[in-house]
C-alpha cells in the first residue's frame, strides 16, 4: 500500500489494515511521522515528536503480530496526541514558555489506556497557550493553521489535534475541553470532536485548566472512530450497537439563545441536518433554553476561579511570559469571592436538571450549532481593535462553554461548508453519559454524507 493510501485510512480502517497484515505498524509510522514533520510543521500542528521511540515500538509491534499472538484493538497504530497529556519522564509544556522545560512524572490515565490498547504514542501536537482560547492561539509558539484555508483559525484549544487529524497526519488524537476546546477544533476543521460527560474519561496526568469543567475526548474523523478511542479511554464498550440507526429516535431542537448569532449560511446547514437525520427516521421537536446568561456566568467564574489558583505563583512571578490575551482571562478568577464560587458550584446540579428538561424535554437529544459564525481568520481574533476581538472569541463560544458547566456530553459533527468552503458542523448534546446515543446519531448522519471523506488541500503538501 501506497504512503497515500495509508495515510487516506481512518483510525478503524487502518488499525484493521495493520491486524490483517496489510499494512506494517511500522509503515504505517513512518508515513505518519513523515507527514507531522512535513505538513504539521507547515501547518504548525506540531510540538515534538519522539521518532526513534516510536519506530522502536512499532517494529516491537510487527514482531509480536508476525508471532501470531493475540492483538490488542489498535494494535501497531501510530496516534499523537494534545501538549497537555502526559507521559512519565517526557516534557509537557502546555503551550506555554513557563512550562517550557517542565518534564512529568507520571503518565495519564487515557494515554496509558490507550498504550494497553496496543497504540503507538508519536509525541505531543500544539495547543492554546495553556488551553486558553477557542481559536488556539498562541502568541508564544505562533497560531496553528486550519488545514481547509491557512490564514484562518483551527479552533482551540486542542488546536494541533483538529489539524493533524484533519490534514491525514494521524488517524485520531486526544484533546481536553473545558469550554468547547475539542468541538471547536471539531466544527471548524471538519472533525468529530467528542467532549465526554464530565468525569467520564479520567484527567489526571493531564495539566489542568479548571478541574471542574476539564474533560478528555478524541477528535476523528468519523464517530465510529471516536466510538473505537472511547471505548478505549472510558473502558466501556461504545461500539456495540452503533450501527443500529436511529429510526425510533427523538431529536430536540432548542431556539431562542441557540438561534440568536446563526449566521444564515450555518443556519441553512443546521436546518438541512436536521432534514437528513428526519429521513433516517428521527422525530424532531422545538424547545426553548432556560437563561443561558446565568449559566454562562457561572461557568466563566469556574473556569477563571480554578485557572487562576493554578496559575497564581507564576502571575506574580513571571506576568511577562503570558500573552496578554491568556493573562486577561485568567486574572479575573483572583478576584470573585468565595462565596460566589461556591454558589456557583452548589448550583450545577439544579441548572443541568433545568437545562435538561427545557432543551431536550422528553426526546433522547438535543441539537445545537456548535459554531454560530463563519471559522474567523487568525487576523480577526488577533488584531485591531480589542473589543471586536473579543466580541469574535464570544460567539465562538456561545453555544459550547455553558455545556461544561453543566457537565453534559457534546460532539461536533461535520455538516458541511460555507461559502469560503470552510467547514461547518452542528453539534449534539445528551443527558450525562448518553455517548452511545450520540455516537449512534453521528454515525447515521455520516452514513447518509459525505462531509467526513472530504481532505483539505493541505493534507497534500510536500
Amino acid at each position: 500500500m501506497q504512503a497515500t493510501e495509508i495515510a487516506a485510512l481512518d483510525l478503524g480502517a487502518l488499525a484493521k489494515a495493520i491486524a490483517d497484515g496489510e499494512v506494517t505498524s511500522v509503515q504505517a509510522t513512518t508515513v505518519a511521522l513523515d507527514r507531522l514533520a512535513g505538513i504539521g510543521h507547515k501547518l504548525n500542528a506540531v510540538v515534538r515528536l519522539d521518532d526513534a521511540r516510536a519506530l522502536n515500538a512499532a517494529a516491537a509491534a510487527d514482531k509480536r503480530r508476525a508471532s501470531g499472538a493475540a492483538l490488542a484493538p489498535l494494535h501497531g497504530v501510530p496516534l499523537a496526541h494534545k501538549d497537555l497529556f502526559y507521559r512519565a519522564g517526557d516534557l509537557s509544556g502546555g503551550g506555554s514558555k513557563i512550562r517550557e522545560n517542565f518534564r512529568a512524572e507520571v503518565t495519564s490515565t487515557a494515554i496509558a489506556r490507550l498504550d494497553a490498547a496496543g497504540a503507538l504514542d508519536l509525541g505531543r501536537l500544539q495547543l492554546a497557550e495553556f488551553a486558553m482560547s477557542p481559536t488556539g492561539y498562541n502568541e508564544s509558539l505562533g497560531h496553528a493553521r486550519n488545514p481547509w484555508n491557512l490564514a484562518h483559525v483551527p479552533g482551540g484549544s486542542s488546536s494541533g489535534s483538529g489539524v493533524a487529524v484533519a490534514a491525514r497526519l494521524v488517524t485520531a488524537s486526544l484533546g481536553t475541553d473545558t469550554g468547547g476546546s475539542l468541538r471547536h477544533p471539531g466544527a471548524m476543521c471538519g472533525l468529530i470532536g467528542l467532549k465526554p460527560t464530565w468525569g467520564l474519561v479520567p484527567t489526571d496526568g493531564v495539566m489542568p485548566l479548571s478541574a471542574s469543567l476539564d474533560c478528555s475526548g478524541p477528535l476523528t474523523r468519523t464517530a465510529k472512530d471516536a466510538a473505537i478511542i472511547l471505548s478505549v479511554i472510558a473502558a466501556r464498550d461504545y461500539l456495540t450497537g452503533i450501527d443500529a440507526g436511529i429510526a425510533s429516535l427523538r431529536i430536540a431542537v432548542p431556539g431562542g439563545y441557540y438561534r440568536e448569532l446563526l449566521h444564515p449560511e450555518i443556519a441553512a446547514a443546521l436546518d438541512e441536518a436536521i432534514r437528513t437525520l428526519t429521513s433516517l427516521g428521527a422525530t424532531i421537536s422545538e424547545t426553548a433554553p432556560p437563561d443561558m446568561a446565568l449559566i454562562n456566568a457561572l461557568m466563566q467564574l469556574v473556569m477563571s476561579v480554578k485557572a487562576a489558583t493554578i496559575h497564581r505563583p507564576w502571575l506574580i512571578e513571571r506576568p511577562q511570559e503570558y500573552a496578554d490575551q491568556v493573562r486577561a482571562r485568567i486574572e479575573p478568577g483572583l478576584y470573585y469571592p468565595a462565596t460566589r464560587y461556591v454558589e456557583a458550584l452548589s448550583l450545577r446540579a439544579q441548572l443541568t436538571e433545568g437545562w435538561v428538561a427545557s432543551c431536550i424535554g422528553d426526546a433522547d437529544l438535543a441539537l445545537l450549532p456548535a459554531i454560530s459564525i463563519p471559522v474567523p481568520t487568525i487576523a480577526a481574533t488577533t488584531e485591531g481593535d480589542p473589543a471586536d476581538v473579543a466580541r469574535i472569541i464570544g460567539q465562538l463560544t456561545h453555544c459550547t462553554r455553558g455545556i461544561n458547566y453543566l457537565g453534559l456530553p457534546g460532539a461536533s459533527v461535520p455538516s458541511g461548508f460555507d461559502s469560503a468552503s470552510l467547514p461547518i458542523a452542528f453539534q449534539l448534546v445528551g443527558r450525562p453519559y448518553s455517548e452511545a446515543t450520540m455516537l449512534r446519531t453521528a454515525h447515521a448522519y455520516q452514513g447518509a454524507t459525505d462531509w467526513h471523506h472530504r481532505a483539505p488541500a493541505a493534507a497534500e503538501l510536500h
